[in-house]
């Protein structure tokens, strides 16, 4: 694997990083942030991190009772039942965007808000079982969608017009390998530090 530490880039969900908000560290401080030239191991390795979300997410919050999925992740968080419902929102939309990306020249996405989402009817009221079975059927598309991209497909694009920047579907694909280990990592984070 030329240029990636493949380690770093199966790290166990561990503290490593002291900022609550960013429990494995920004994305810019990753191993794979989307700036690296294609290569097929870290395609591999980020689809498989796609892959396995579902499971690893299910497997972080299985043993919480109701006060502790409603208790913020840390000071000023979400709560973990938001943060469930929104892996589910945010990679909802992530499918529409490389699906798009794959399909139209350079189209533009359409951003959301994610404090607003986070605090509609549909959170509110339903368990985060629901986003769970929708996060699994959800991945398996994603992953198919994505597992036979092509390297020049990945330098396709999508226009971000609230971040005012071309995103090629490479850097989509660190984003959103990178979006459910750190949001994984926010809950076992905030069973570790409440025991």
């Amino acid at each position: 694997m030329t240029g990636v530490n493949k380690t770093l880039l199966n790290l166990p969900l561990k503290k490593m990083f002291t900022d609550p908000r960013y429990p494995i560290g920004l994305l810019s401080e990753q191993p794979f942030t989307g700036k690296e030239p294609y290569s097929d191991d870290i395609k591999a390795t980020a689809l498989e991190q796609i892959k396995n979300l579902p499971q690893s997410l299910e497997m972080s919050v299985q043993h919480l009772d109701a006060a502790q999925l409603h208790t913020p992740y840390r000071p000023g968080g979400w709560t973990i039942h938001q943060l469930v419902h929104h892996v589910a929102d945010s990679h909802m939309n992530a499918f529409i965007r490389f699906k798009t990306g794959l399909t139209e020249n350079n189209p533009t996405i359409k951003p959301y808000d994610q404090d607003a989402w986070v605090n509609m009817d549909d959170v509110v009221h339903l368990p985060i079982n629901v986003s769970l079975t929708l996060i699994h059927s959800l991945h398996a598309r994603l992953y198919e969608v994505l597992k036979n991209v092509t390297a020049e497909q990945w330098e396709r694009t999508v226009y971000h017009p609230e971040q005012q920047k071309t995103l090629s579907l490479w850097n989509l694909l660190a984003i959103y390998s990178w979006h459910g280990g750190h949001h994984t990592a926010h809950i076992t984070n905030a069973i570790f530090d409440n025991k």
